[in-house]
């Protein structure tokens, strides 16, 4: 086991910990758009190697993450909806101030994470107001890292069926074992809630989400992967020892944010 590992993971634990028990929606809010403008920075310089990216959009882009916590509810779609048309908007008129300096793959880069940080972030920040959105950010949160502790623990102990070669670490029993152990934290944090608290979730629609969660959380573990072997890097920076970049601590998170949402309305 690596030692600098377990300890980060540990700080980071206890950090989220606290902030999930700030009272103030509006502060939680701020706290996730410095980890959107933290992670949109490591992915600007991943691909600086391989294009110019509009930085200042990138991390205005961040704005969002903060404020849709105070924007009414039946306004929320339009947001949605009009966001990637003022971004290309932005991005086009970019073009034309440079004299076409800035290049079509710039503006394509620069795209693909804006929508995959800042955009799929915003899904957080929405989970967050929702009715007993701390507790769903919970259920986020075990499904992303509780995959990532056993499948850690697990595939270095015994894996030997490598999954891809996009991450050539990561093996299939690592990540069976990271969907069981996500589902089964899931499952222990339910019956403390519907025993200790008088909650009433399903242990069916749990179980469900768990293994949803898990796999796109995984397949976003991937993504983050695919990036970086692309860039040809071996993490997005050095913020958290054993664990790499804050990109690669959240990935899984971000992908899982839309979905989790998405779920968590129509519920």
């Amino acid at each position: 086991m690596d030692t600098k590992r377990i300890v980060s993971g540990a700080i980071v634990g206890i950090s989220v910990l606290l902030i999930l028990l700030i009272p103030s929606e509006i502060v939680v809010n701020i706290i996730l758009a410095i980890i959107a403008i933290v992670a949109i920075h490591e992915y600007l310089n991943a691909i600086s190697k391989i294009c110019k990216p509009i930085k200042w959009i990138s991390y205005l882009s961040c704005i969002i993450v903060a404020i849709v916590g105070l924007i009414p509810e039946q306004y929320i779609n339009f947001i949605l909806m009009f966001e990637m048309p003022i971004l290309l908007l932005l991005m086009f008129a970019q073009v034309i101030a440079t004299d076409m300096k800035t290049t079509f793959k710039d503006m394509v880069y620069t795209l693909l994470g804006i929508a995959y940080i800042p955009t799929f972030m915003m899904f957080l920040s929405l989970i967050n107001g929702m009715h007993n959105g701390r507790i769903l950010f919970v259920y986020l949160l075990i499904a992303a890292f509780g995959t990532d502790v056993f499948a850690y623990s697990i595939g270095c102990r015994i894996g030997k069926h490598k999954f891809s070669k996009v991450s050539p670490k990561k093996s299939i029993e690592g990540c069976i074992a990271g969907t069981l152990g996500a589902v089964l934290i899931g499952v222990i944090f339910t019956v403390i809630l519907n025993q200790a608290f008088s909650y009433n979730y399903s242990y069916l629609v749990v179980i469900s989400a768990g293994i949803a969660f898990s796999l796109i959380g995984q397949i976003g573990d991937f993504a983050a992967s695919c990036i970086k072997r692309y860039v040809d890097i071996k993490d997005y920076s050095n913020l958290l020892p054993g664990h790499g970049g804050m990109l690669d601590r959240i990935d899984s998170v971000l992908f899982i944010a839309p979905f989790a949402y998405m779920l968590f309305t129509i519920l």
